[in-house]
Protein backbone atom coordinates (compact mmCIF):
# COMPACT_ATOMS: atom_id res chain seq x y z
CA UNK A 1 0.00 0.00 0.00
CA UNK A 2 1.26 3.46 -0.80
CA UNK A 3 0.77 6.21 1.76
CA UNK A 4 -2.59 7.95 1.68
CA UNK A 5 -2.26 11.42 0.12
CA UNK A 6 -3.98 13.97 2.34
CA UNK A 7 -2.49 17.13 0.83
CA UNK A 8 -4.00 18.85 -2.24
CA UNK A 9 -3.29 16.62 -5.24
CA UNK A 10 -5.96 17.35 -7.88
CA UNK A 11 -5.04 19.18 -11.08
CA UNK A 12 -7.64 21.89 -11.57
CA UNK A 13 -9.10 21.37 -8.10
CA UNK A 14 -11.41 24.38 -8.40
CA UNK A 15 -12.73 23.09 -11.72
CA UNK A 16 -13.32 19.64 -10.22
CA UNK A 17 -15.17 21.20 -7.27
CA UNK A 18 -17.36 23.15 -9.70
CA UNK A 19 -18.08 19.92 -11.61
CA UNK A 20 -18.95 18.16 -8.35
CA UNK A 21 -21.37 20.90 -7.38
CA UNK A 22 -22.88 20.91 -10.88
CA UNK A 23 -23.47 17.15 -10.65
CA UNK A 24 -25.77 17.88 -7.68
CA UNK A 25 -27.73 20.65 -9.41
CA UNK A 26 -31.45 19.96 -9.36
CA UNK A 27 -31.20 16.99 -7.01
CA UNK A 28 -33.11 16.74 -3.76
CA UNK A 29 -31.33 15.64 -0.55
CA UNK A 30 -31.99 11.93 -1.08
CA UNK A 31 -30.82 12.05 -4.72
CA UNK A 32 -27.73 14.04 -3.73
CA UNK A 33 -26.89 11.55 -0.98
CA UNK A 34 -27.33 8.68 -3.45
CA UNK A 35 -25.04 10.38 -5.97
CA UNK A 36 -22.40 10.80 -3.24
CA UNK A 37 -22.72 7.14 -2.25
CA UNK A 38 -22.35 6.00 -5.87
CA UNK A 39 -19.33 8.26 -6.34
CA UNK A 40 -17.66 6.90 -3.20
CA UNK A 41 -18.23 3.31 -4.33
CA UNK A 42 -16.97 4.00 -7.86
CA UNK A 43 -13.81 5.65 -6.53
CA UNK A 44 -13.32 2.92 -3.91
CA UNK A 45 -13.56 0.31 -6.66
CA UNK A 46 -11.03 2.24 -8.73
CA UNK A 47 -8.60 2.40 -5.78
CA UNK A 48 -9.18 -1.27 -5.05
CA UNK A 49 -6.76 -1.55 -2.13
CA UNK A 50 -8.49 -2.33 1.19
CA UNK A 51 -5.64 -0.92 3.31
CA UNK A 52 -5.80 2.39 1.45
CA UNK A 53 -9.59 2.46 1.70
CA UNK A 54 -9.45 1.73 5.44
CA UNK A 55 -6.91 4.52 5.91
CA UNK A 56 -9.18 6.89 3.97
CA UNK A 57 -12.17 5.96 6.14
CA UNK A 58 -10.14 6.56 9.28
CA UNK A 59 -8.87 9.92 7.97
CA UNK A 60 -12.39 11.00 7.03
CA UNK A 61 -13.70 10.10 10.49
CA UNK A 62 -10.91 12.12 12.15
CA UNK A 63 -11.53 15.21 10.01
CA UNK A 64 -15.34 15.13 10.09
CA UNK A 65 -17.74 16.56 12.64
CA UNK A 66 -17.34 15.31 16.19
Amino acid sequence: MSALILTPNIDGADDFYADLLAAHDGLNKAESDALNARLVLILANHIGDRETLSAALEAARKTGPA
